[in-house]
């Protein structure tokens, strides 16, 4: 590894320009400039070096001129940003010193310097400094990082469940669905599953936990797939992809039963997004992981001894290096990915 002093090549993937729909793996591109891995005196800033990237649902929106929950547009000819895990190799930030990791927002490129920007009055909210090391560093772009605390906060706090519950969670083996399973398991609910492949429904039953799955593709009739599952109702639905999924849920929902709008992948960049047809009065609820920051502290409290205990797994399909970036994230999009979608720049 360089030296601090010196000065480096950094490989960047660059975002060509804005798109509309679904990007394509040729709106992004991989370039080399040099970085000086140092922070510049008056930064208030630190120099990392990018170890895991997080490819996220959110990454292709803002490939368009639309602002979607709190995200700005990404920047023509710059790099894309998204959650990542990093090494500090200098800093200039007293909470922050040369060796510690840290996960949080970063560049998609091998040496990135962070300092407060638009949106972010401090580095803090952009960056958290990692206490446990004796997990995989790459839990932190999913299991421990974003999409750890989305499927808690959505599952605990806003879908109050209580042991015996039927639940139902869509895109069930991506990176937030797999772990609502699991701590509706641990909670002593009964659990189905969707998702888009054999392999995928064999790995919610066989790995993750899932008292059922099914594939959704080979459904032709989603109403009748549910009752087929949950022949006595539904009282929490854990939503990732809305559309026609989500309307067919409202036919097969309990008295009092409650909804948890996480993501609606589905209609994400389609030209008219699919009407729900069937609301009804139950408790149903969108949100945002931005607004539930705060719980991070219990969140990492009550996970990782179910880790260390082996009582929740987590599945990862990580790919190597920048250049396989753009089709990671494309892959979101069509179900490429089996787990959290990782892009491993250096493992240290």
């Amino acid at each position: 590894m360089p030296k601090v002093e010196d000065e480096a090549s950094n490989k960047q993937l660059i975002f060509r320009d804005y798109v509309t729909g679904l990007p394509k793996e040729s709106e992004m591109y991989v370039t080399t400039s040099t970085i000086k891995l140092k922070v510049p005196e008056g930064f208030h800033g630190v120099l990392v070096k990018n170890l895991y990237l997080s490819c996220d649902p959110f990454m292709p929106i803002r490939m368009s001129r639309v602002t979607v929950n709190g995200f700005s547009s990404y920047t023509p000819g710059a790099p894309l940003t998204g959650y990542g895990v990093a090494k500090v190799l200098d800093s200039r930030h007293p909470d922050y010193k040369a060796g510690d990791f840290v996960w949080g927002i970063t560049g998609w490129e091998e040496y990135s310097l962070i300092t407060p920007t638009e949106g972010l009055k401090s580095i803090e909210q952009g960056l958290k400094r990692i206490q446990h090391t004796d997990v995989p560093l790459s839990y932190y772009t999913g299991l421990l990082g974003m999409p750890g605390l989305t499927a808690y906060a959505g599952f605990y706090e806003l879908c109050s469940p209580k042991k015996g519950d039927y639940v139902f969670v869509s895109a069930a083996s991506g990176a937030v669905g797999q772990l609502v399973g699991q701590f509706a398991k641990l909670l002593g609910c009964y659990v189905v599953g969707s998702a888009g492949s054999k392999e995928k429904v064999d790995l919610l039953k066989n790995k993750l936990g899932y008292d059922d799955a099914f594939n959704y593709k080979v459904e032709h009739d989603l109403d009748a797939a549910l009752k087929r599952y949950f022949p006595e109702g539904i009282d929490i639905y854990f939503d990732n992809v809305g559309g026609k999924t989500l309307d067919a849920v409202l036919l097969n929902m309990r008295v009092h039963g409650r909804i948890a709008v996480c993501g609606t992948i589905s209609q994400y960049n389609v030209h008219q997004s699919e009407a729900v047809q069937n609301l009804a009065c139950l408790h149903m609820v969108g949100f945002a992981v931005l607004d539930h920051h705060h719980l991070y502290p219990k969140f990492i409290e009550t996970v990782l001894p179910y880790i260390k205990e082996g009582k929740i797994v987590y599945v990862e399909d990580m790919v190597e290096g920048l250049e396989r970036g753009p089709a990671a994230l494309v892959g979101l999009f069509s179900g490429r990915n089996v787990g959290k979608q990782v892009v491993v720049v250096a493992r240290e």
